[in-house]
């Protein structure tokens, strides 16, 4: 059987070089002062999804990203690596957006797209470690969700069969499509790029880039359909302007800690109770903990 499969990923800030201008004044990350990845986890979700393409010949591979023209890189990461096509959901209304906006946005994004066998994304972010988007995206669409996944063991008969990494062990679930996956960091990681596809693939823009610059292959976005990325606004997925960005945000940011650790702050003690709650008192007055 032929699956259709939707990739949640994302571009985040590098989060290994946070500096003191990561955090703007309204408590949204700064993401222009910060090199930008494409998430790990959402990754290791692209590996898994490509693997089903592998086992299901007819199968397509679709990237859904939410983000600034520049998280366009994460469409074409993705089709240098085999993914087949991708969709950007890109507007000033989207920015700030915390889980609850983001979800509402990918949700849309779905239901615009219309037809998914397998949407799968990263446990969690890393410029956000909540865990929250995918099972949000699986309630908004009203869908089975499997998170924690580490392998997908089997498709076929309506059904999917997949290995979850969870404290104390790992535990065999199936589950009925069209389903939401979110995948660990220890599943497999993703293969490298594909040369050949990277070829194919490197001119690839959306309108907004081929607007911005100079373009010297014009003629190819005419006769190769495929290097065409598309890029959706809030109204080209009919999305509701309230539950956007920061208007769709209830929660609020309020401070961002860049905190360094250094060989030389080291104390040592004794191990009585006393000690043990004065060292814990002051981890929590220096934030250090808490």
């Amino acid at each position: 059987m032929s699956l259709k499969i939707v990739v949640l990923a994302k571009q985040v800030p590098d989060t290994r070089n946070v500096g003191k201008d990561a955090m703007k004044a309204d408590g949204t990350i700064n993401r222009a002062a910060l090199p930008a990845i494409f998430n790990p986890e959402d990754l290791n979700a692209l590996e898994q999804a490509l693997r089903l393409k592998d086992a299901h010949p007819g199968s397509t591979v679709t990237i859904l990203t939410m983000g600034p023209g520049r998280a366009a890189d994460i469409i074409r990461e993705g089709l240098f690596r085999g993914a087949d096509n991708g969709y950007l959901l890109t507007d000033r209304a989207f920015a700030g957006a915390d889980t609850l906006a983001t979800s509402y946005a990918l949700a849309t994004a779905i239901k615009k797209i219309g037809e998914y066998d397998i949407i799968i994304g990263g446990r969690q972010a890393i410029d956000g470690d909540t865990a929250q988007v995918g099972p949000q995206v699986a309630e908004k669409l009203g869908l089975t969700q499997i998170t924690y996944a580490e392998e997908i063991l089997k498709v076929g008969d309506g059904s999917i069969t997949v290995k979850r990494h969870i404290d104390g062990g790992v535990e065999t679930v199936e589950g009925p499509l069209p389903i939401v996956i979110t995948v660990n960091g220890s599943a497999a990681p993703c293969r490298p790029r594909n040369a050949k596809l990277v070829q194919k693939y490197k001119h690839a823009k959306t309108v907004t880039e081929k607007q911005q610059g100079n373009l010297d292959y014009t003629d190819l976005y005419d006769t190769r359909d495929y290097l065409n990325l598309v890029e959706w606004s809030v109204a080209d997925v009919n999305g509701d302007l309230k539950q956007c960005g920061l208007s769709g945000s209830p929660t609020k940011v309020k401070a961002i800690q860049n905190i360094v650790f250094q060989a030389k702050e080291s104390k040592t003690i004794s191990g009585s109770d006393r000690e043990v709650e004065e060292l814990i008192v002051e981890l929590l007055e220096n934030h250090t903990i808490g």
